[in-house]
């Protein structure tokens, strides 16, 4: 039997087949934005990277000037061959005597010698290999009591901060990030008792901010989690 018609919604297959094409087109976008904008975004760095690389490259030795047209992705080339080669010559004897000198150097100079000295402690802090950062994601109560946000775990609070705060036990330093920016945030210390570590990873956590929450990691239950205070 086919449904009665009712005047004010239409016929209900027609409706059905509109909701239906409406749920595909919002699944098809859920799939292909993730891949264009990744796509993009790549693609915008690699035709960034060849405009700053490409105009230092003599024109005789640009692949332009042989096959007629420009190859998007040489500069990118370009640039990781002569960092490889940089890093190779800074780890030998010459390499250490020409940074020490360029380093003296730039010393001399009051306003780049700022410049240069941040620049290079951030460049350490981001690039070293030598220590993780953010190991572990927390639960943390902020602004107040009962509200609760995700953090990470940089390191135990030490030297002068943890001599001067006002707490008995350990003091942990807890980076609190932003959404959809988790790049941007904030640096709280908090007692130790008050930092609750997660199962999940620091990928998975970054996630769940960046998605502002609509993006759950893959993991156990709450029901199947040990329970606290003697299973009460």
């Amino acid at each position: 039997m086919t449904a009665p018609f009712d005047e004010e919604t239409g016929p209900p297959r027609r409706v059905g087949i509109l909701a239906r094409l409406r749920a595909r087109f919002l699944t098809g976008l859920v799939v292909i934005l993730p891949v264009a904008l990744t796509i993009w975004l790549i693609w915008t760095m690699i035709g960034w990277v060849d405009g700053l690389v490409l105009p230092l490259i003599p024109y005789d030795l640009k692949p332009s000037h042989y096959i007629g047209i420009d190859v998007r992705g040489v500069g990118v080339i370009v640039f990781l061959i002569f960092t490889i080669l940089v890093g190779w010559v800074a780890k030998g004897l010459i390499g250490r005597t020409l940074i020490r000198f360029g380093e003296n150097l730039v010393a001399r100079m009051p306003v780049v010698r700022s410049i240069y000295s941040g620049v290079k402690q951030i460049s350490e802090t981001i690039f070293a290999q030598t220590e993780r950062s953010f190991e572990t994601a927390c639960l943390i109560q902020y602004p107040r009591k009962g509200i609760w946000a995700i953090g990470f775990i940089s390191t135990q609070a030490k030297g002068e901060i943890a001599g001067k705060a006002e707490t008995g036990g350990a003091l942990m330093s807890v980076f609190l990030p932003t959404t959809p920016n988790p790049t941007s945030g904030f640096l709280l210390f908090l007692p130790k008792e008050d930092v609750i570590e997660l199962e999940m990873t620091v990928e998975d956590a970054a996630k769940l901010v960046i998605s502002a929450g609509l993006v759950y990691p893959n993991q156990v239950k709450p029901e199947d989690l040990p329970k606290k205070n003697g299973g009460k």
